[in-house]
């Protein structure tokens, strides 16, 4: 049973450089991450023991996916490429690189059955991959924005997309038009003097019921280049459209949502990270605010939550990679 309020890290490996995205194997064998050389690290549970990947990325790499039987891992970089990795064997090699977009690939999402993996980039399209073949079997063009965010619907028939600007997107993979749209300008922001569009659809997570979704980002960017915002999680209603709760956390003054998560009571637990440090949020359907928060020891990055539903990973700009306990027991 979940009580957040008693959360604790119970692992903590370490990396030798800034660690970005992170993601649990679903068979909780090991925890994946990605860092600012470029490159990728499996760390084996329980123990942490390292195996640093070969480089294939020249850049940072933000989206990580995995196959549900936990055999593939799929990365995404800022080099446009997609690469599938034999992730499970003891030599990890790259089993296919594609060159995926023109542009940052941003996003990634797995359906559930494996089959297909989307990306989404700052070339403003979204492309669908067969898992098996690597081969591209869908692609819109429809953002007029960056594409930071993608996440397969349960039927795995339907994806969300969310971009800088603030709008999300939902089309089917039978379709080519847009079968509906949401607005998340609040997570947007054009600061004028600095001329920066900044904030943007950071993360996106479906209820399991899909009968809501949460799109995370940031709000109150008064300064956004000197890092002065605050974390905002936006719930939607899938039909319909309207914005039932806007999620904030009091208190942090520098930080941000950078990806968000259903835990199976209900909550809604997102990873902030910024100048205020890194945090833990947790949210419910009652209220707009916070009933907890857990401070985490260093600005986090990106986070995910092992199949049990109980242990999550976070990934720190400190170098370090956490796993933090929901519960007493």
């Amino acid at each position: 049973m979940l009580d957040v309020s008693k959360a604790r890290i119970i692992h903590d490996f370490t990396h030798e450089r800034p660690l970005l995205a992170c993601r649990y194997d679903p068979k909780e064998r090991y925890v994946v991450t990605s860092s600012e050389d470029f490159r990728l690290q499996r760390f084996n549970l329980p123990g942490g023991e390292k195996t640093v990947l070969p480089e294939v990325h020249s850049s940072w790499v933000h989206a990580l996916g995995f196959s549900p039987d936990g055999q593939t891992l799929y990365s995404g970089g800022c080099d446009g490429k997609l690469v599938f990795w034999n992730i499970a064997e003891p030599e990890v090699k790259p089993l296919r690189t594609i060159d995926a977009h023109q542009g940052w690939l941003r996003a990634m999402s797995v359906s559930s059955d494996g089959s297909l993996v989307a990306t989404g980039s700052n070339d403003k399209t979204i492309k669908v991959w067969n898992t098996q073949s690597g081969e591209l079997v869908k692609q819109w063009v429809g953002h007029t924005k960056n594409v930071y965010s993608i996440q397969f619907m349960p039927d795995g028939k339907r994806i969300l997309s969310g971009d800088l600007g603030g709008a999300v997107q939902l089309r089917s993979l039978d379709a080519d038009d847009v079968k509906a749209s949401f607005e998340a300008k609040p997570l947007h922001t054009y600061e004028g003097g600095q001329m920066v569009d900044f904030g943007g659809v950071r993360c996106l997570a479906v209820r399991p019921s899909s009968d809501q979704f949460a799109a995370g980002g940031l709000h109150k960017a008064s300064n956004p280049l000197g890092a002065v915002h605050e974390p905002l999680a936006l719930r939607f209603a899938l039909e319909g459209g309207q914005i039932l709760k806007s999620h904030v956390s009091e208190g942090i003054t520098g930080g941000g949502l950078w990806r968000v998560q259903w835990l199976s009571d209900g909550t809604l637990m997102g990873v902030s990270g910024g100048s205020s440090g890194g945090f833990l949020i947790f949210w419910n359907d009652q209220q707009d605010k916070d009933y907890f928060k857990f401070k985490l020891p260093a600005l986090a990055r990106d986070m995910d939550l092992a199949t049990n539903g109980l242990n999550v990973v976070t990934s720190h700009h400190d170098g370090h990679v956490r796993i933090t306990h929901l519960s007493a027991s």
